[in-house]
């Protein structure tokens, strides 16, 4: 049953990728969904539903599809360029997968474990780890945790960009490079391209306004391993290919290649054991959150690729979204 969910899951990523005939088929029930969207978001436009505003101000960073468009390194870069501003910071995270996202709370000090609060609260908390962090898909609870415990903060939301009962200030759109158009099931969107795009306030595309690549590889202990070398790469992320490319701009020889999907908890018994012991596991340091639980951990020499993005304007984004928050005092 497993394989079959697996193949299922990878036909219909094949399909949200490239399109195709069988995406043309799929289209009608498309265009149900998009109807379906449309009538909940004209909820909020006519005033039959009120949006919530219980903390300002709120900054989210979002996108239209699912999954792999590089929210969260944005995020962490944008938290840390605030910070340079003397801005306080808290960010908002989903806890995708796990138990902490069903509501929402306060994420305690030091270092979570992925299982219990998600991979990407673990990762953040890990490059950020002295920003205090709310998890949780109820994002209205979010902001009245940030309301009542960060008033003087700004609520940086990784993801929330259809949540429509919170009312936000300042909406950023990851705006990846996509074949496919269509909304769920017969491709990725979770809403119309053009009225997401109509919400933002600011649109990022990834090697035009914002650019990302792996700045250093280093191994458990924290020490900077460097190519070249030859190493199996594995993820269970988004967006592999990228994660592969940017290893061999990096100089690592990628002598084989594990995809997993997004998210994976990369617990299964057999994982490491089945990838050639010959070379080094090099992971992103989304996923070795997630390994650090494993009890056969040492057994092999894993590898962390260090993954962040800049903005390419020198500076023009940043004042942008400053001009942006002083304009809500």
């Amino acid at each position: 049953v497993r394989l079959e969910r697996k193949r299922m899951r990878q036909l219909v990523e094949r399909m949200w990728e490239k399109g195709g005939l069988m995406a043309w088929l799929v289209s009608p029930l498309s265009a149900l969904y998009m109807l379906g969207w449309w009538t909940y978001q004209l909820l909020y436009i006519l005033g039959i539903k009120k949006a919530k505003k219980p903390h300002s101000p709120i900054v989210c960073v979002g996108n239209l599809t699912a999954g792999g468009s590089g929210k969260t390194p944005v995020t962490i870069a944008l938290a840390q360029s605030l910070q340079e501003r003397g801005y306080k910071v808290v960010l908002g995270l989903s806890g995708y997968g796990s138990p902490s996202s069903e509501s929402a709370s306060i994420a305690p000090n030091g270092s979570l474990s992925a299982a219990e609060w998600g991979d990407e609260p673990a990762l953040v908390r890990l490059k950020l780890p002295h920003v205090p962090l709310i998890v949780g898909r109820n994002r209205v609870k979010a902001a009245e945790l940030a309301a009542k415990q960060f008033e003087d903060h700004v609520l940086l939301m990784d993801d929330g960009f259809q949540h429509l009962p919170l009312a936000t200030d300042v909406r950023i759109l990851i705006d990846p490079p996509v074949n496919n158009r269509f909304c769920f099931p017969a491709g990725s969107f979770r809403e119309p391209n053009w009225t997401g795009k109509r919400r933002a306030h600011k649109l990022l595309r990834y090697g035009e306004e914002v650019q990302g690549r792996i700045v250093r590889i280093y191994d458990r202990e924290g020490n900077d391993v460097h190519p070249p070398f030859e190493a199996t790469a594995l993820c269970a992320i988004g967006s592999p290919a990228r994660f592969f490319d940017s290893l061999r701009c990096f100089g690592v020889e990628v002598r084989s290649e594990k995809v997993m999907t997004d998210h994976d908890p990369l617990q299964a018994g057999t994982l490491l054991s089945d990838l050639p012991g010959e070379f080094p596991i090099v992971v992103t340091e989304k996923d070795y959150v997630k390994l650090l639980s494993r009890p056969d951990l040492e057994k092999r020499t894993i590898l962390v690729a260090d993954y962040r993005v800049e903005f390419c304007d020198g500076g023009e984004f940043v004042d942008w979204l400053e001009q942006r928050l002083n304009g809500l005092n």
